[in-house]
């Protein structure tokens, strides 16, 4: 029995230290579920009602979550160089993300994000298991920061909400289902408009709300339809959204080793579970060949996925903690150490090792600096201004009447800032005439794409036979943005 896990001979009610269990009797695999938590074995739906949780983790959850909840919130009203923090204008193509604008131009860069995110994910997984999906995602953050709580409010703790449901409809209960309802779908119209904000920013959004509904049928579509979505999510589908819909959970059977940190049951020290007498001392527990697990269920009832954690980490665990709370309260109650359930890796629990770098989260680590790095290079090094040079279609080469030769051309200038931005195209190489027809200056409006024709000239002198290489440089207030290149036709000898 490892030292940490010995009673305690000086703490009260404890007779003295324990040296070492009796041998382990065979563990009742009767006990382990041979389906969802979620539907009883003949596929119907069974209703979760999770218990109040009160603890350490669940009070550092809520803290957290209060900040995730006020950046949320937040974010559509924040700007950066006069772009707001994060925009995803899919229709538009138009993508901010920390006040910095991308476009369809810069799909390479966006590639790159996805693959950094997915190596990220495999690193911190495989480390640390779903602690992301427990502390971090929107669904869990939502449904048991909020809405849990909104329901605790109107209808009780878990037996006074079965109760409710099980009971007929009286006044009291229509108006407690009405309440819920009522605030449950009020919130989902709140935050569905706030995602939306995220899509076509809050300025749009506002004229969508104030304008006429006849203006703005799409929009005001959208609004309808963002808000029933939410409303069915938290309402009624719940966990379902992490047990059926989300991928992450069944992603964990090819991330997670046996050094991966997750929310785990010491089986080690909690078998044979068995219930604690009223005048039992906690130690002659282990003279009797029983561990700490007193069987009390109570890690069961607050999980608001519906599993025992007992039976080891399983698909549906979000790693919210409940378990981990309900245990240490209970672990406290009977003067036990806390920890039966607790962030650890099966090497840990079985071997008693620390958490160790393996050589696989070593390949997947070096793949995510290397992909960061050249994220970063590319994000770094991208020019607010982008330009194409294409050849005017149908177009030959002319020749003028004092011998020189001239190509027709096509150039788009894409300005990704949130301002007008001069630009200057300049002929390097080989010498000739460069003009932008119809205009002296160009002035690419911001956020806009900007399109003109564009006649380059060159000497016989300076041509090759058939085709000779252009090289053109894009400027603005001087600085060189680009290097275009091209061919001029010409010509052959």
């Amino acid at each position: 029995m490892p030292t940490h896990l010995k009673p305690d001979p000086t703490s009260p009610g404890k007779k003295g230290a324990v040296e070492a269990k009796p041998a382990a009797q065979e563990i009742n695999w009767s006990d382990f579920r041979d389906h969802l938590g979620t539907a009883d074995r003949e596929g119907r739906r069974q209703w979760i009602y999770p218990r109040k949780v009160i603890g350490r983790f669940f009070r550092w959850r809520t803290w957290f979550s209060w900040l995730l909840l006020a950046i949320m919130f937040a974010g559509p009203f924040i700007t950066l160089r006069g772009n707001p923090l994060l925009l995803m204008n899919i229709v538009e193509r138009k993508f901010v993300v920390f006040g910095q604008i991308f476009w369809p131009q810069d799909m390479i860069i966006f590639a790159i994000a996805v693959l950094v995110f997915v190596v990220s994910v495999l690193v911190f997984t495989t480390a640390f298991g779903r602690l992301w999906c427990g502390w971090a995602c929107p669904q869990t953050v939502m449904m048991e920061m909020v809405f849990r709580k909104l329901e605790y409010l109107i209808e009780g703790d878990a037996h006074q909400q079965r109760a409710l449901d099980q009971a007929p409809w009286t006044a009291p209960k229509i108006f407690k289902k009405i309440s819920k309802h009522g605030l449950f779908y009020a919130l989902s119209f709140l935050v569905g408009n706030v995602l939306l904000s995220y899509i076509i920013g809050w300025q749009q959004l506002y004229q969508i709300i104030t304008d006429p509904p006849a203006q703005h049928v799409t929009g005001l579509s959208f609004m309808i339809a963002f808000s029933l979505l939410f409303y069915g999510i938290f309402a009624r589908f719940r966990e379902q959204a992490c047990t059926f819909i989300c991928p992450y959970g069944r992603m964990q059977s090819l991330l997670l080793d046996e050094n991966s940190i997750v929310v785990a049951y010491d089986h080690t020290r909690g078998e044979n579970r068995a219930p604690i007498k009223r005048e039992q001392v906690f130690a002659e527990r282990w003279q009797t060949g029983h561990g700490d697990c007193i069987a009390c269920n109570h890690c069961v009832s607050v999980c608001p996925t519906g599993i025992d954690i007992r039976n080891g980490t399983q698909m549906e665990c979000v790693h919210c903690t409940a378990c981990m709370d309900a245990c240490d309260n209970v672990m406290t109650k009977i003067g036990a150490p806390r920890g039966l359930i607790r962030y650890a890796s099966l090497n840990g629990i079985e071997r008693r090792e620390p958490l160790r770098f393996t050589p696989r989260l070593a390949i997947y680590s070096v793949v995510l600096t290397v992909l960061v790095s050249l994220f970063a290079v590319l994000v770094f090094s991208r020019s607010d201004v982008e330009a194409t040079l294409l050849r005017a279609p149908g177009s030959l080469f002319q020749q003028m009447p004092d011998g020189h030769f001239s190509n027709l051309y096509t150039v788009k200038v894409v300005n990704k800032t949130s301002r007008d931005v001069p630009v200057e195209l300049r002929l390097e190489n080989p010498a000739g005439n460069l003009q932008v027809m119809g205009t002296g200056n160009i002035i690419v409006p911001s956020q806009k794409l900007a399109e003109y024709s564009v006649l380059i000239e060159l000497e016989p002198a300076a041509m090759k036979s058939g085709a000779t290489p252009l090289f053109i440089g894009v400027y603005s207030h001087g600085k060189r943005l680009q290097n275009l290149k091209t061919s001029f036709l010409g010509p052959r000898n």
